[in-house]
Formats: structure tokens, sequence, C-alpha cells
């Protein structure tokens, strides 16, 4: 079963291949997605500062019946955060959201403050070193066990990685058929980084592409489950978001292997334009 899978990091830890992503999931709903979730396997949960439902997350792991250790517990410092200070104590926020001992990783959300994506060159080279200082000293007390980033280019990563106590263990990015950084997602293999595919479903708005779905009915499954074992065959974790009970299962129903030339004329789908509703997001093109 695909929810007992795992990446070996480069800390020799191992993260679990599928998660339940949790972004615009209100924070009163969130611990019963989590619950859910739990019942039917997964054991990976990603969470945000930006989210504003840590607590939700926190309540639903500690109330669903599993041992806190067999859990795997995300979390990211807010892109705002670009200081040593204003991050540590992000960090201390959101263990007491939570209610959790340790955060299994903690990333950070973004290289540039959301304000900046998308209209500034500035990278924040020097902030970024300070917050990853803040993550490495977290690891160092016992907070969290694991550290990575999120929205990083080749370019950020190569900023942490010369002058670093611990590596970046992921990288987790908008990644999915029609929009997948090939040339970024293989210089993080290079380097032993971990890549994270959110938005795996183009955050719906490639559910009705004829391509695609084309070659989901060739294999007997859906639209979701082709684009979720498309991230996977390319070797990266899958974060699909949804509170839905049958969809979290039939998210987790991969058991099937697409073929090297379906997955050639997957990477090479028209790239998707118009994110519909979520086009105003950062990360999906939009300013904040």
């Amino acid at each position: 079963m695909i929810l007992n899978e795992t990446y070996k990091m480069n800390n020799g830890l191992r993260i679990p291949k599928v998660a339940l992503g949790t972004w615009l999931i209100d924070d009163l709903k969130v611990a019963d997605a989590v619950r859910e979730a739990v019942k039917i396997g997964y054991r990976h949960i990603d969470t945000a500062q930006a989210y504003g439902n840590e607590r939700g997350v926190g309540e639903g792991i500690r109330t669903c019946g599993i041992p806190r250790e067999e859990i795997f517990v995300t979390s990211k410092v807010a892109a705002e955060h670009k200081s040593y200070e204003s991050a540590a104590r992000s960090i201390d926020d959101t263990l007491e959201k939570t209610g959790l001992d340790y955060i299994d990783m903690m990333i950070i959300h973004s290289p540039q403050p959301w304000r900046e994506v998308n209209q500034s060159e500035n990278r924040y080279f020097e902030e970024n070193k300070e917050v990853w200082k803040a993550l490495e000293n977290s690891v160092k007390t016992g907070k969290v066990k694991t550290i990575g980033v999120s929205n990083f280019l080749e370019e950020d990563i190569e900023n942490i990685l010369k002058d670093y106590e611990i590596k970046p263990a992921v990288n987790q990015i908008l990644a999915h058929i029609s929009n997948t950084p090939l040339d970024l997602i293989d210089y993080c293999k290079r380097k032993n980084i971990v890549v994270e595919a959110y938005s795996p479903i183009g955050h719906g708005e490639i559910l009705n592409n004829k391509d695609i779905l084309k070659i989901a009915q060739k294999y007997g499954v859906s639209v979701p489950q082709i684009c979720l074992r498309y991230d996977i065959q390319l070797g990266m974790v899958v974060l699909p978001k949804t509170t839905n009970p049958q969809h979290m299962k039939s998210n987790a129903e991969l058991d099937f292997a697409i073929s090297d030339e379906d997955m050639e004329f997957l990477k090479n789908i028209a790239h998707i334009e118009d994110y519909g509703k979520s086009k105003m997001f950062p990360v999906f093109g939009g300013r904040l």
C-alpha cells in the first residue's frame, strides 16, 4: 500500500510518500480531516503557519488514537519571517499551537515574503541564512527533527549550501502534470534533496484536461490518481488536499504503474495557463 511507502532523506530519516495536505482547510474542520486520514492509513500530515490551522492539525494528531511517533508532521515557517529571532519565535508558536512536543519537519515556506513573489528580484539570501540557522538550532534543541525549504529555486538552495551545518532534506514545490519543473527536480535529486509536490492535481484546474483524462481512462483510474502516480514515479512526495474521506481513500489507491511512453507524453502536456479561482495566489502566478 502506497501509504506505507517512504523515501529516505539525507539525514537518514524516512518520509512517507503520500501526505494529507491541509491548505485552505478551516482550523475548526481540520482535526476531523486529520482523524479520518489517519483512520484510512495516512501517516504524514502537512500544515503551515500561514494556513492558520496548526491548532486543529495538532488536535487531530493528539486525538487520532495512533502513537505520536508513527505520524510525520510537517509545518512551515511563514514566508514573512526573515530574521533569526522571528523564525525562532514562530517555531515555538507552532509547538504551542499544535500542542506537540516536536515537529517532524519544519521548512521555510518561501525564499521571498509572499508580497514580493512574482514582483521582486530580491531573493533574501542573507535573511534566509538567518532563518536557516534558527531551523538548525531547532533540530539541536529537539524541537524539530528534519528541516527543509519550499518554493526554493536552484540559486536559493545554493545560497543555503554555501554555509550550513544541516543540509536541507526537502524542497516542497508546485509540481503537477502540465507544470513540472524537471530541471529543478533533477537538481534536487543530484543534491540528495527529496522533492515534495504540492497541488499535485493543479488545485483542481486540470481535472477536465482531455489528454490527461484519456491516459487515466487507459489505466482505469481517475484523473487525480494519474496525477498523483505521475509525481510519485518522478520520485516526489505528494500532498493532495481534501476533507472528503472517499477522496482520501482513492488518492491512496495508486497500485499501478504508468508506462515510460505515457510518462513522456504527460511530461509534455501543454503548460496550464489559468488556475481559475486560485490564480490570485502567488504560487499560481498571482500577486498579493
